[in-house]
């Protein structure tokens, strides 16, 4: 997949925090997580990755999905001496579509700006997402390639409407809301990790995280003190 490559390092904007966004089930999360994330950060020059665990997601059944403790417990093992957050915060928040969170993150972080990441497989499917053009709208958008979803993200029909605002090859892409939308493919070297196989080749690879005494990356609350609120589907 061609398209533009972002300097190591280079800064997006020249003031305020900028912070990548990486959604997911996390069931487990693992090092393909951790090297995709560092990777953008770098690409972009993000101040820090959240991982925001879904407590769930509306595109994937609810059969083999591990508790929401235990799925944060591998995130964190994987985030541990880096500068990635992990957060439930989407369970406080009560919203169960990505465009929901994102707004109200955005409303609750306004010195804090966004970029949201986002797969090429994701990209494939975006036009299935609520109201996927008004998640365009709210932050930038990178996508990282991944092997065998290039051709299907590029003829995707959110594609065909994203298009007109793809990034020049060498242009920042800029955190700030005013700038969305916009959209940026980073190339990404394959790897071959997936949750699906180690779940896979583990039955039992929940007993391996520790959920006591749980605290929340972004808010610092213990997790097991969030509060469930019941947002509209």
């Amino acid at each position: 997949m061609a398209g533009p490559r972002i300097g190591a390092g280079a800064p997006i904007s020249a003031s305020g925090p900028v912070v990548g966004l990486l959604g997911g089930s996390f069931n487990p999360a693992h090092g393909g997580h951790r090297r995709i994330s560092l990777f953008v950060k770098d690409a972009l020059g993000l101040d820090a990755v959240w991982w925001l665990v879904s407590p769930g997601n509306v595109l994937k059944p609810v059969e083999g999905m591990a508790p929401l403790p235990v799925r944060f417990s591998s995130a964190q093992m994987q985030a541990r001496r880096s500068t990635i957050r992990v957060t439930a915060i989407e369970r406080e928040l009560g919203t169960r579509f990505t465009v929901d969170t994102l707004r109200a993150l955005v409303r609750r972080y306004p010195k804090v700006r966004f970029v949201w990441i986002m797969g090429a497989d994701n990209l494939a499917q975006f036009h299935r997402w609520k109201h996927w053009r008004a998640i365009a709208r709210t932050m930038p958008i990178a996508v990282v390639a991944r092997p065998g979803y290039d051709h299907a993200a590029l003829a995707s029909p959110a594609m065909a409407w994203l298009r007109r605002w793809r990034q020049r090859r060498g242009k920042l892409l800029s955190g700030a809301r005013r700038s969305a939308p916009a959209l940026t493919f980073l190339r990404f070297d394959p790897d071959s990790r997936s949750a699906s196989a180690i779940r896979a080749g583990d039955g039992n690879w929940h007993g391996r995280f520790r959920t006591a005494s749980l605290r929340d990356g972004v808010t610092h609350r213990a997790v097991a003190d969030l509060p469930i609120r019941r947002g509209k589907p």
